[in-house]
């Protein structure tokens, strides 16, 4: 077979399982060398790339993972056709790659299950990246930088300690397969429902209570992971309701009775304040509320696929009775729409 996809013959160096700390590879002839689409050195006991690695011109793929290896040196920018680097499993950390790394043409990069804390910027400058692997490393968080990979398809973050979701990651026109789970996230960005390329979405043991409702917008969504969140394992009613101030009473008042007024009448101030009223979505309701509301998590239908979870603001406790907002469904639902309802809401637990 020719090309970088065979799996054998001259175009595959299968260098793996050796257990050498020093693999020579000037012992390959130089035109064999220059035939070698992709070198597999994985498993072997390596502390730094060999320095001979920069002879193998036409290189595509080098695989280096499952080595001890704590320093990729600038070897590796001799590559120049080289699309796919995996070294997971190994030492590094973002003081482990060559300052120039930004400068190749990568399309898949795995450096999952190393020793991280941030993402190095000279990743972040790799444009041609489809596919980024970090996972079980020490990030705590995303740079907002994260937007310069403009040809990203798939990000794997899992297994890291971030605690947020940047919403740069709307930035991103082809991201399609989003992997944070097992991570301490605690909400997600409202943004992140502009990524409507996005085709899966891991968000399982993580620290979500709610989802946001713009979520829904992800109608292209096929697979979606919140298991071992609080928003799963406990489901909460009433959150949390302040008591409405006197100014709050006021503006009610005059929104919901449709009390005229005009600027000459009123301070400007409180003109700002009265246009920030929201409707209460309880349609028995017909109020408004601006700084106090009731917090709900509803349940809501999302592709016929899925019954989401998200938060829901009411003006008052009263009307939490008459939305039915915490059921799974309402009782005009007959015993099949339930069931399918619980399936679905199955999948959103489980999946």
């Amino acid at each position: 077979m020719d090309g970088p996809e065979a799996t054998d013959g001259e175009h595959v160096l299968n260098m793996c399982r050796l257990g050498l700390e020093n693999l020579n590879l000037e012992e390959v002839d130089e035109d064999r060398k220059m035939k070698v689409h992709q070198l597999l050195l994985s498993q072997n006991r390596m502390l730094v790339l060999p320095s001979q690695v920069a002879n193998f011109s036409s290189l595509h793929l080098l695989d280096i993972s499952n080595n001890n290896m704590a320093y990729i040196g600038e070897e590796i920018l001799a590559l120049t056709k080289l699309k796919t680097l995996l070294a997971k499993n190994n030492r590094l950390d973002e003081f482990s790659i060559p300052k120039q790394l930004g400068s190749m043409k990568l399309e898949v990069l795995n450096l999952s299950g190393n020793q991280f804390e941030e993402i190095p910027s000279q990743i972040l400058e790799l444009q041609s990246l489809k596919t980024l692997s970090l996972g079980g490393n020490r990030l705590k968080s995303i740079p907002v930088e994260i937007d310069n990979l403009i040809s990203l398809e798939f990000l794997y973050l899992g297994g890291n300690f971030i605690t947020s979701i940047p919403s740069e990651l709307a930035n991103l026109p082809y991201l399609s397969y989003l992997v944070l789970c097992d991570n301490r996230i605690q909400s997600v960005p409202p943004q992140l429902a502009q990524v409507y390329s996005l085709r899966s979405l891991s968000l399982h043991n993580n620290l979500l209570t709610f989802l946001p409702r713009e979520i829904l917008s992800l109608v292209h969504l096929q697979e979606l992971s919140l298991r071992g969140n609080p928003l799963v394992v406990r489901f909460v009613r009433d959150l949390t309701y302040t008591p409405p101030t006197l100014l709050e009473l006021a503006g009610r008042t005059v929104k919901s009775r449709g009390i005229p007024y005009s600027p000459w009448e009123v301070p400007e101030n409180l003109l700002r304040y009265l246009d920030l009223a929201s409707k209460c979505p309880n349609p028995k309701c017909g109020g408004v509320y601006f700084d106090s509301c009731v917090r709900q998590i509803k349940f809501v239908d999302f592709c016929g696929k899925y019954r989401l979870p998200l938060m829901h603001y009411l003006c008052s406790p009263e009307c939490s009775s008459p939305c039915g907002s915490s059921s799974l469904s309402s009782e005009s639902d007959s015993e099949d729409e339930a069931s399918a309802a619980a399936r679905r809401m199955q999948k959103v637990l489980l999946g």
